[in-house]
C-alpha cells in the first residue's frame, strides 16, 4: 500500500489526467511514426504546439483538447454540488459545450469533437431527446476521460463508484462492452487512489469486490478463477455485465510489465503491440501496462505514452491519471505543472474533489 496521503493520489490522479491530455495536444493521432518524428524530433518530452493543418491547429503548448474542456466540466460540477449530480453535468454539458459545437469533426473546443459527443449533440440539440436518449455506438474512450474523475470522487465507495460511472457512459455511448469497460477503468482508479498498487493482485482484489456484490460484474468462478464444481449454485446476483474480464486485464498486464523475459523495449512501442486506433480495447491494455511498468515514475510513464503515436492523447489522459495515482501530485515533475495552462486553479479544484473523497470514508495515508 503506498505511504502518500489519500489527498495527495486523488490529486495526482486528476492533474495526471490534465497533464496527458495537454501533452499530446500537438502529436497527437501521428500514425505514421516517421511523420512525428519528422515534426516533433525523435523524443517528445514536454508541451509542444499542434502544427498547422493538423489536428488542435491553433492552440497551444499546455492548453486542453476537447477532453481536457469536459472533464473539466465534470470536475466543477462534482465540487459545486458535492457529490455526482446528473442534471447539474447535463447541465453544463447543454450550457458550456454544446452551444459551441456544429456536429461536424473540427469544430467546438480543442479544435475537434469526438464521435460520442458528436452524436450525443445530435440527439440532445437537432433531435431534441432528453438526456438517457443520447448515448451512441462509439467504442472509444471518451467516457473513461470525464468519469475518471467520478473514480476519484468514488474511490472508496466501489458500489457507488460503479453506479455513477455507468450512468454518466451511457449518456454518450450505450454499448454495453464500452461501459463495462469503463467501469473497470474507473475500479482500477478507485484502488489505486485508495492506495493499492497496480500489480498482479490488484484484479483479485477486484474480484472479491464482484463477489461481495459492491461491482456489478457476473461471476461464476471459484477463488483464483478456478471453475464452478458440479452442483453449484448459481451466483446469488447477476451482475450488469456479463464477465468479469475487464477486471482481469490490468492484472495480466501488470504481470507482462514485470516479467524480465516479456519486455516491450523502448515501452512506447506498447502502441504497436496493442495497437494505436482509438477504440477503448487497443487503449486500456497499454495504458495498464505503462501505468504497472513506471508505477513510481510518472515521466517515463507519460512520455512513452505521447511518444507511441496514434491516439497518445487518450493513452496518455488513461496512463497519466493510473500513474498520478499511484506517485500522487508530488510525484509529479514540477514542470510539467508550470507547464500546463491554468495548472493553479486545476489543483484547487482537483484538491477540493479530493478532500470531498476523503471525507466520505479514506482514512488518509494508508
Amino acid at each position: 500500500m503506498s505511504e502518500r496521503s489519500f489527498k495527495d493520489r486523488a490529486t495526482g490522479a486528476i492533474m495526471g489526467a490534465f497533464i496527458g491530455d495537454a501533452m499530446a495536444l500537438g502529436p497527437h493521432w501521428y500514425y505514421d511514426l516517421a511523420e512525428l518524428h519528422r515534426d516533433y524530433g525523435e523524443w517528445i518530452r514536454d508541451y509542444t504546439d499542434p502544427r498547422p493543418g493538423r489536428y488542435h491547429d491553433g492552440l497551444k503548448a499546455g492548453q486542453h483538447s476537447q477532453a481536457g474542456f469536459i472533464l473539466e466540466l465534470m470536475l466543477r460540477s462534482l465540487v459545486a454540488c458535492g457529490d455526482y449530480d446528473e442534471a447539474d453535468f447535463c447541465r453544463r454539458m447543454d450550457e458550456d459545450l454544446f452551444p459551441l459545437l456544429d456536429g461536424t469533426p473540427v469544430s467546438g473546443p480543442g479544435n475537434y469533437t469526438s464521435q460520442s459527443i458528436r452524436e450525443a449533440w445530435r440527439r440532445r440539440v437537432e433531435q431534441k431527446l432528453p438526456w438517457g436518449q443520447t448515448g451512441g455506438h462509439a467504442d472509444t474512450t471518451e467516457a473513461i476521460e470525464r468519469t475518471l474523475a467520478l473514480a476519484v470522487r468514488f474511490a472508496t465507495d466501489p458500489a457507488r463508484l460503479a453506479a455513477s460511472i455507468a450512468a454518466n457512459t451511457v449518456l454518450t455511448q450505450a454499448d454495453d462492452t464500452v461501459v463495462s469497460m469503463t467501469v473497470a477503468f474507473g475500479a482500477v482508479l478507485g484502488m489505486l487512489v485508495q492506495g493499492h498498487r497496480l500489480d498482479s493482485h490488484l484484479s483479485g482484489k477486484l474480484m472479491q469486490q464482484v463477489k461481495r456484490g459492491d461491482l456489478p460484474f457476473h461471476a461464476v468462478t471459484r477463488a483464483n478463477l478456478q471453475p464452478p464444481r458440479p452442483g453449484d449454485p448459481d451466483p446469488p446476483r447477476a451482475g450488469r455485465f456479463a464477465s468479469p474480464d475487464a477486471l482481469l486485464t490490468p492484472s495480466y498486464m501488470a504481470m507482462a510489465a514485470a516479467d524480465p523475459k516479456l519486455r516491450i523495449e523502448p515501452a512506447w512501442k506498447v502502441s504497436i503491440v496493442y495497437g494505436m486506433p482509438c477504440a477503448i480495447y487497443h487503449q486500456l491494455p497499454a495504458a495498464y501496462y505503462l501505468a504497472a511498468r513506471f508505477h513510481d515514475d510518472f515521466e517515463p510513464a507519460l512520455l512513452h505514452a505521447v511518444n507511441g503515436g496514434g491516439q497518445n492523447q487518450a493513452r496518455a489522459i488513461l496512463t497519466g491519471a493510473l500513474t498520478g495515482a499511484q506517485t500522487g501530485l508530488s510525484g509529479i515533475p514540477r514542470r510539467f505543472l508550470d507547464g500546463l495552462e491554468d495548472s493553479q486553479a486545476l489543483v484547487q479544484l482537483a484538491e477540493a474533489l479530493a478532500v470531498a473523497a476523503d471525507s466520505s470514508g479514506a482514512d488518509g495515508a494508508i
